[in-house]
């Protein structure tokens, strides 16, 4: 095992193949040398303004290379990134920043308080290249979510900046060529980009996703390994099959999915069109207690499923509303937890965890376990309707909803009613304006017990979903709840 800083490691790839290619973003690149020289410039201009060990740098940077090589410069002072979104309304990005209170916000000026900021294109060319002093940094991150609650929280990792640069990362591959479409602010492309550098990767990134330039981008650089979630994949589906079908796909050995629940019929159609052997899923949340992984192959065998719980690196269980353990095929809450002596793997500013006796912890999804021990999803414990005594899954509507041609997303609430309590209301983002109303309920009818059908369908023309995939319902809900 050979374990390195992560103010350490572009080094140790400038050191190998100081020419090669670090990071391509839209028609910007930058060399491993570049990278190394610029993030040490970078990281001298922050400890000027005062970053020290274990500080927050809070980064408001949009995609590109510039976002990550404010995260190395940080990590080279033995300080935390802790990434927002660049487009975050000012009053949002100031709960933030009250709630981390770093020592330096990169990307932006707009910031109440007296705190030390430099605004996107900051140039620190007058400092020094030379290699920085070794640190490690205790906390490797600290992302931000608005969990169930819409407020902010941030979610701390309280493990070392390192890396192993013998040990693989998921399925991430070494020396090769990593796509990263999503956005980084988000914990998933943060994390698949980062790993995807320490792993001397060609690391590309994108602006904004689009579907076919996805595509054209594998065929261009040779793309052997991929990071998305369902709503990537389903917007590339949605191209004309000749577009979708005309870039050579074949340098790609791994397609990784995950972040938000893949309806069953898309995932078996990138299975049929990539092969079981490239597709696969991962499931867990930031908090990092625990996770599963599912091959494609295995998915075949378990339609529907998240995988099983990592051998060695967590356990998980099913419990009921009074906190017993439930059999196989009942649904419950999902717990997970790391394996014992792992210690935590995550501590929350600005929430409460949801860990229970035994160390099980809880991210809030409800599901169950089949008898060889495989997760299937049902949906959020806060998003369950409630409809006339009938628990609904919104998830499983919408899986429905998402497989009508035309339709590029959608979300399923609950609305009060009178009699019934909640009822079923359909979101529905179309890109064509023939789908009707009574096309859509015919065709949901033959996939949805009567009960679960939505009372009202409304439609949209704008994505329901981030980029990463997220989809708010707290606060659609809420929307449509202050306009009655």
């Amino acid at each position: 095992m050979a374990v390195i800083s992560l103010s350490r490691i572009l080094g140790f790839w400038a050191d190998q193949k100081p020419d090669d290619t670090a990071i391509v973003h839209d028609d910007d690149s930058i060399t491993w040398i570049e990278l190394e020289r610029k993030t040490n410039q970078l990281a001298r201009a922050y400890a000027e303004r005062g970053v020290g060990q274990d500080d927050f740098v809070t980064i408001a940077l949009p995609n590109g290379i510039e976002f990550m090589a404010a995260c190395f410069a940080t990590w080279k002072l033995g300080a935390t990134p802790q990434p927002v979104s660049s487009s975050l309304p000012r009053l949002e990005r100031n709960a933030i920043v009250s709630l981390a209170k770093p020592a330096l916000v990169v990307g932006t000026e707009e910031v109440d308080g007296d705190l030390s900021v430099v605004p996107a294109g900051f140039s620190a060319e007058g400092f020094s290249s030379d290699e920085m002093p070794e640190r490690t940094a205790s906390n490797l991150k600290a992302v931000t979510s608005g969990g169930s609650t819409g407020r902010p929280k941030l979610i701390v990792t309280p493990v070392p900046a390192v890396c192993d640069t013998e040990t693989p990362n998921l399925i991430i591959p070494y020396e090769s060529t990593v796509l990263v479409p999503g956005p980084l602010y988000h914990n998933g492309p943060f994390m698949w980009a980062g790993s995807s550098l320490c792993q001397g990767n060609r690391t590309i990134l994108v602006t904004r996703f689009d579907a076919e330039q996805s595509l054209r981008l594998i065929e261009q650089y040779q793309v052997s390994c991929m990071y998305m979630v369902p709503t990537m994949m389903q917007r590339i589906w949605n191209l004309p099959e000749p577009t979708r079908l005309k870039y050579d796909l074949s340098s790609l050995k791994a397609f990784m999915h995950m972040a938000a629940p893949c309806p069953p019929w898309l995932k078996e159609a990138f299975i049929n069109w990539l092969g079981p052997d490239v597709v696969w899923e991962l499931y867990g949340g930031t908090e990092g207690q625990g996770f599963t992984i599912i091959t494609g192959q295995e998915w075949l065998a378990h339609r529907g499923s998240v995988g099983r719980a990592v051998e060695g690196f967590c356990e998980i269980a099913i419990f009921d509303e009074k906190g017993s353990a439930l059999p196989p095929g009942e649904i419950g809450e999902i717990f997970m937890r790391p394996v014992s002596g792992a210690g935590s793997t995550y501590k929350y500013i600005g929430a409460e965890t949801n860990i229970i006796e035994d160390g099980w912890d809880s991210i809030g999804d409800m599901g169950y376990l089949d008898e060889d021990g495989y997760l299937y999803l049902a949906d959020r414990r806060t998003d369950l309707i409630l409809c006339g005594g009938a628990n609904i899954y919104p998830a499983e509507v919408e899986a429905a909803i998402d497989a009508f041609p035309g339709v590029r997303s959608s979300a399923v609430i609950g609305l009060p009613h009178d009699d019934l309590g909640s009822y079923v209301h359909a979101i529905v983002d179309v890109d064509a304006a023939e789908v009707s109303e009574s096309q859509l309920m015919e065709f949901l009818g033959e996939r949805l017990v009567r009960y679960k059908l939505p009372r009202s369908i409304e439609f949209v023309g704008d994505s329901l979903r981030d980029d990463a995939g997220k989809l708010r319902r707290k606060l659609l809900r809420e929307q449509r709840l202050d306009k009655r």
